[in-house]
């Protein structure tokens, strides 16, 4: 029960942040510090991801593809993975579990310790101070890691099929950009703004709504990340559900 209502809490928050977003009701100063904190201190924990990622995936097709003669598409089908799956939900648990802890964690001990209340006293919003600029920051962030996790991934998928498979760079990045539609790269991007909105907003309102001192914190903590993975996982599904409904073209077009 308590679950569902700290869901439905999310829910009214967001609809507060929409409405201080439209009145432009923004904290710069702190929106700018949660860009640095969300986007280039996880830069490092995203690139290593996609580079591991796309080897292991590419380790698993091109022995595959290689049997049926189907080489020509290793990088196709890679490219086509990673940007419409692959990168934006990998990115989205990597920040769930790294940033969007933190925000309950932050959040929630301001919470115990009455530093909100504090805030309010001093007619503070903290859905001004504390939770827009995070939301902003995870909306415009997530689809620029998801940009670095893309790159990355096809580089690391390049190394194994040039290295383990000998098969040339030329056909392999002609594989990627015969297949690849800028529909694919659209797609994973809107997911990754979208995931970002969620992460931040789940993350806030579970620190928020903390109670319960330190233990209480602890608690907020996990189920924050619990809660954003679900979601992800769920809200991709619905997504990849509506924006790839028929039957695909792009192998045709690589053969």
């Amino acid at each position: 029960m308590e679950w569902i209502q700290r869901l439905i809490s999310a829910g009214l928050l967001a609809g507060q942040v929409l409405i201080h977003l439209l009145r432009g009701r923004i904290h710069w100063r702190n929106t700018v510090d949660q860009l640095s904190v969300v986007g280039t201190e996880s830069v490092l924990v995203a690139v290593i991801t996609a580079i591991t990622i796309g080897m292991v995936f590419t380790i698993q097709v091109a022995r595959e593809f290689i049997s049926f003669g189907a080489s020509s598409a290793i990088g196709g089908v890679l490219a086509i993975a990673l940007t419409r799956e692959l990168a934006p939900v990998l990115t989205a648990v990597i920040i769930a579990g790294r940033v969007g802890s933190a925000f309950a964690a932050e959040v929630g001990t301001m919470r115990v310790t009455e530093q909100i209340d504090a805030l309010e006293v001093l007619r503070t919003d903290p859905i001004d101070y504390l939770v827009t600029p995070r939301v902003i920051a995870c909306a415009v962030m997530l689809p620029v890691l998801t940009i670095v996790a893309d790159v990355t991934g096809l580089a690391g998928g390049l190394f194994i099929t040039t290295q383990l498979y000998g098969i040339s760079a030329t056909l392999y990045l002609d594989s990627a950009r015969n297949l690849l539609e800028s529909w694919d790269m659209i797609s994973g991007l809107i997911k990754a703004g979208i995931f970002g909105v969620l992460i931040a907003l789940i993350g806030t309102n579970w620190g928020l709504t903390t109670t319960g001192g330190a233990r209480g914190v602890g608690n907020s903590t996990t189920q924050s990340v619990v809660t954003a993975l679900l979601t992800i996982f769920i809200v991709n599904f619905i997504l990849s559900a509506l924006m790839f409904r028929g039957a695909g073209e792009a192998l045709q077009r690589g053969f």
